[in-house]
């Protein structure tokens, strides 16, 4: 499912939906719907919804999957109308994905007039079901307080239900609670671990994080070639702090061996993104001619020209 959830300023970042479950189906049963979903078929994945709707007026997966469609319009026309009537009907029915885009619709005013409540009270349903993305908008719900006090315990208690459930951003945000020391004892190796595991998992912001704990032994023994592989790794997916650390890394020839090519090459690959390092720059200047050549052909290579 490709709708965007509510973020927070402690979670940065868009949040993506779980994709439909269709638990329901028989053991061995093709899934033709999602199946053609997955793969861009959207509008046979809409042809094989409304066959099984048809077919079984309380296949709350296929409802959702119909709604999914017509919230992204694929395989059906733009509708957010008709996106919330399919998804209302299938949140009725108990699809705990079908009531988390029904509490989003609530939350951002996107196909539902804004009403945090109601919101809240989607979350809840789609969490007693094991949604985890729910179960992390809960947390956000507990930090921000909603005109109450926030509550650092509850949150952490909420974003690590989540996490036990696979859902990398709120393994992030608990890393950042242990950190810090709220809701939960301040503990660098808890919150480390924590960001291990969001980084596994593909958290971006993790990625760069762990990286850096790891090179500087913050909450783990330290090692440099450990952290500069987790920073490479964000670095190609275009974050510029990684990318302004793997410079200096390659600069000064720790964690990678040292190639002030490579280092001039994400020096200004951080610059163009715009984070300027005045450290970088000067080293940069000390390039001879044939390494800046070097650079060009470098950073040419890196952005497919």
């Amino acid at each position: 499912m490709k709708r965007v959830l509510a973020g927070s300023a402690l979670c940065v970042g868009l949040l993506l939906a779980a994709g439909p479950s269709f638990a329901d189906l028989k053991p061995g049963e093709p899934d033709l719907a999602y199946g053609a979903y997955q793969r861009g078929y959207y509008t046979t994945a809409f042809q094989e919804a409304m066959k099984r709707v048809k077919a079984d007026p309380r296949d709350a997966a296929a409802m959702t999957l119909i709604g999914e469609l017509f919230a992204e319009g694929v395989g059906a026309p733009y509708n957010l109308d008709e996106a919330m009537k399919w998804d209302r009907l299938a949140a009725e029915q108990g699809d705990s994905n079908a009531q988390y885009a029904l509490a989003n619709a609530y939350l951002n005013g996107n196909g539902e007039p804004k009403d945090v409540a109601a919101a809240r009270t989607w979350f809840e349903k789609a969490a007693a079901l094991g949604h985890a993305g729910a179960w992390f908008n809960l947390g956000v719900f507990a930090l921000e307080g909603n005109g109450v006090a926030a509550n650092f315990a509850l949150a952490a208690q909420d974003f690590r239900r989540s996490a036990d459930l696979g859902f990398p951003d709120a393994a992030y945000a608990l890393a950042l609670l242990y950190r810090e020391g709220k809701g939960v004892p301040k503990d660098a190796a808890q919150a480390t671990q924590w960001l291990k595991r969001a980084a596994e998992e593909g958290y971006l912001a993790a990625e760069v994080e762990y990286g850096i704990a790891l090179f500087n032994g913050d909450g783990a023994p330290a090692d440099e070639p450990g952290g500069a592989k987790w920073l490479l790794r964000a670095a190609n997916r275009t974050n510029a702090i990684a990318q302004d650390r793997v410079a200096r890394m390659y600069f000064a020839g720790r964690g990678l061996k040292q190639d002030r090519v490579q280092g001039a090459k994400w020096a200004i690959l951080a610059a163009s993104a715009g984070l300027r390092d005045s450290w970088l720059d000067n080293e940069t200047k000390k390039l001879s001619p044939d390494e800046r050549t070097k650079v060009e052909q470098a950073i040419k290579s890196y952005l497919g020209r």
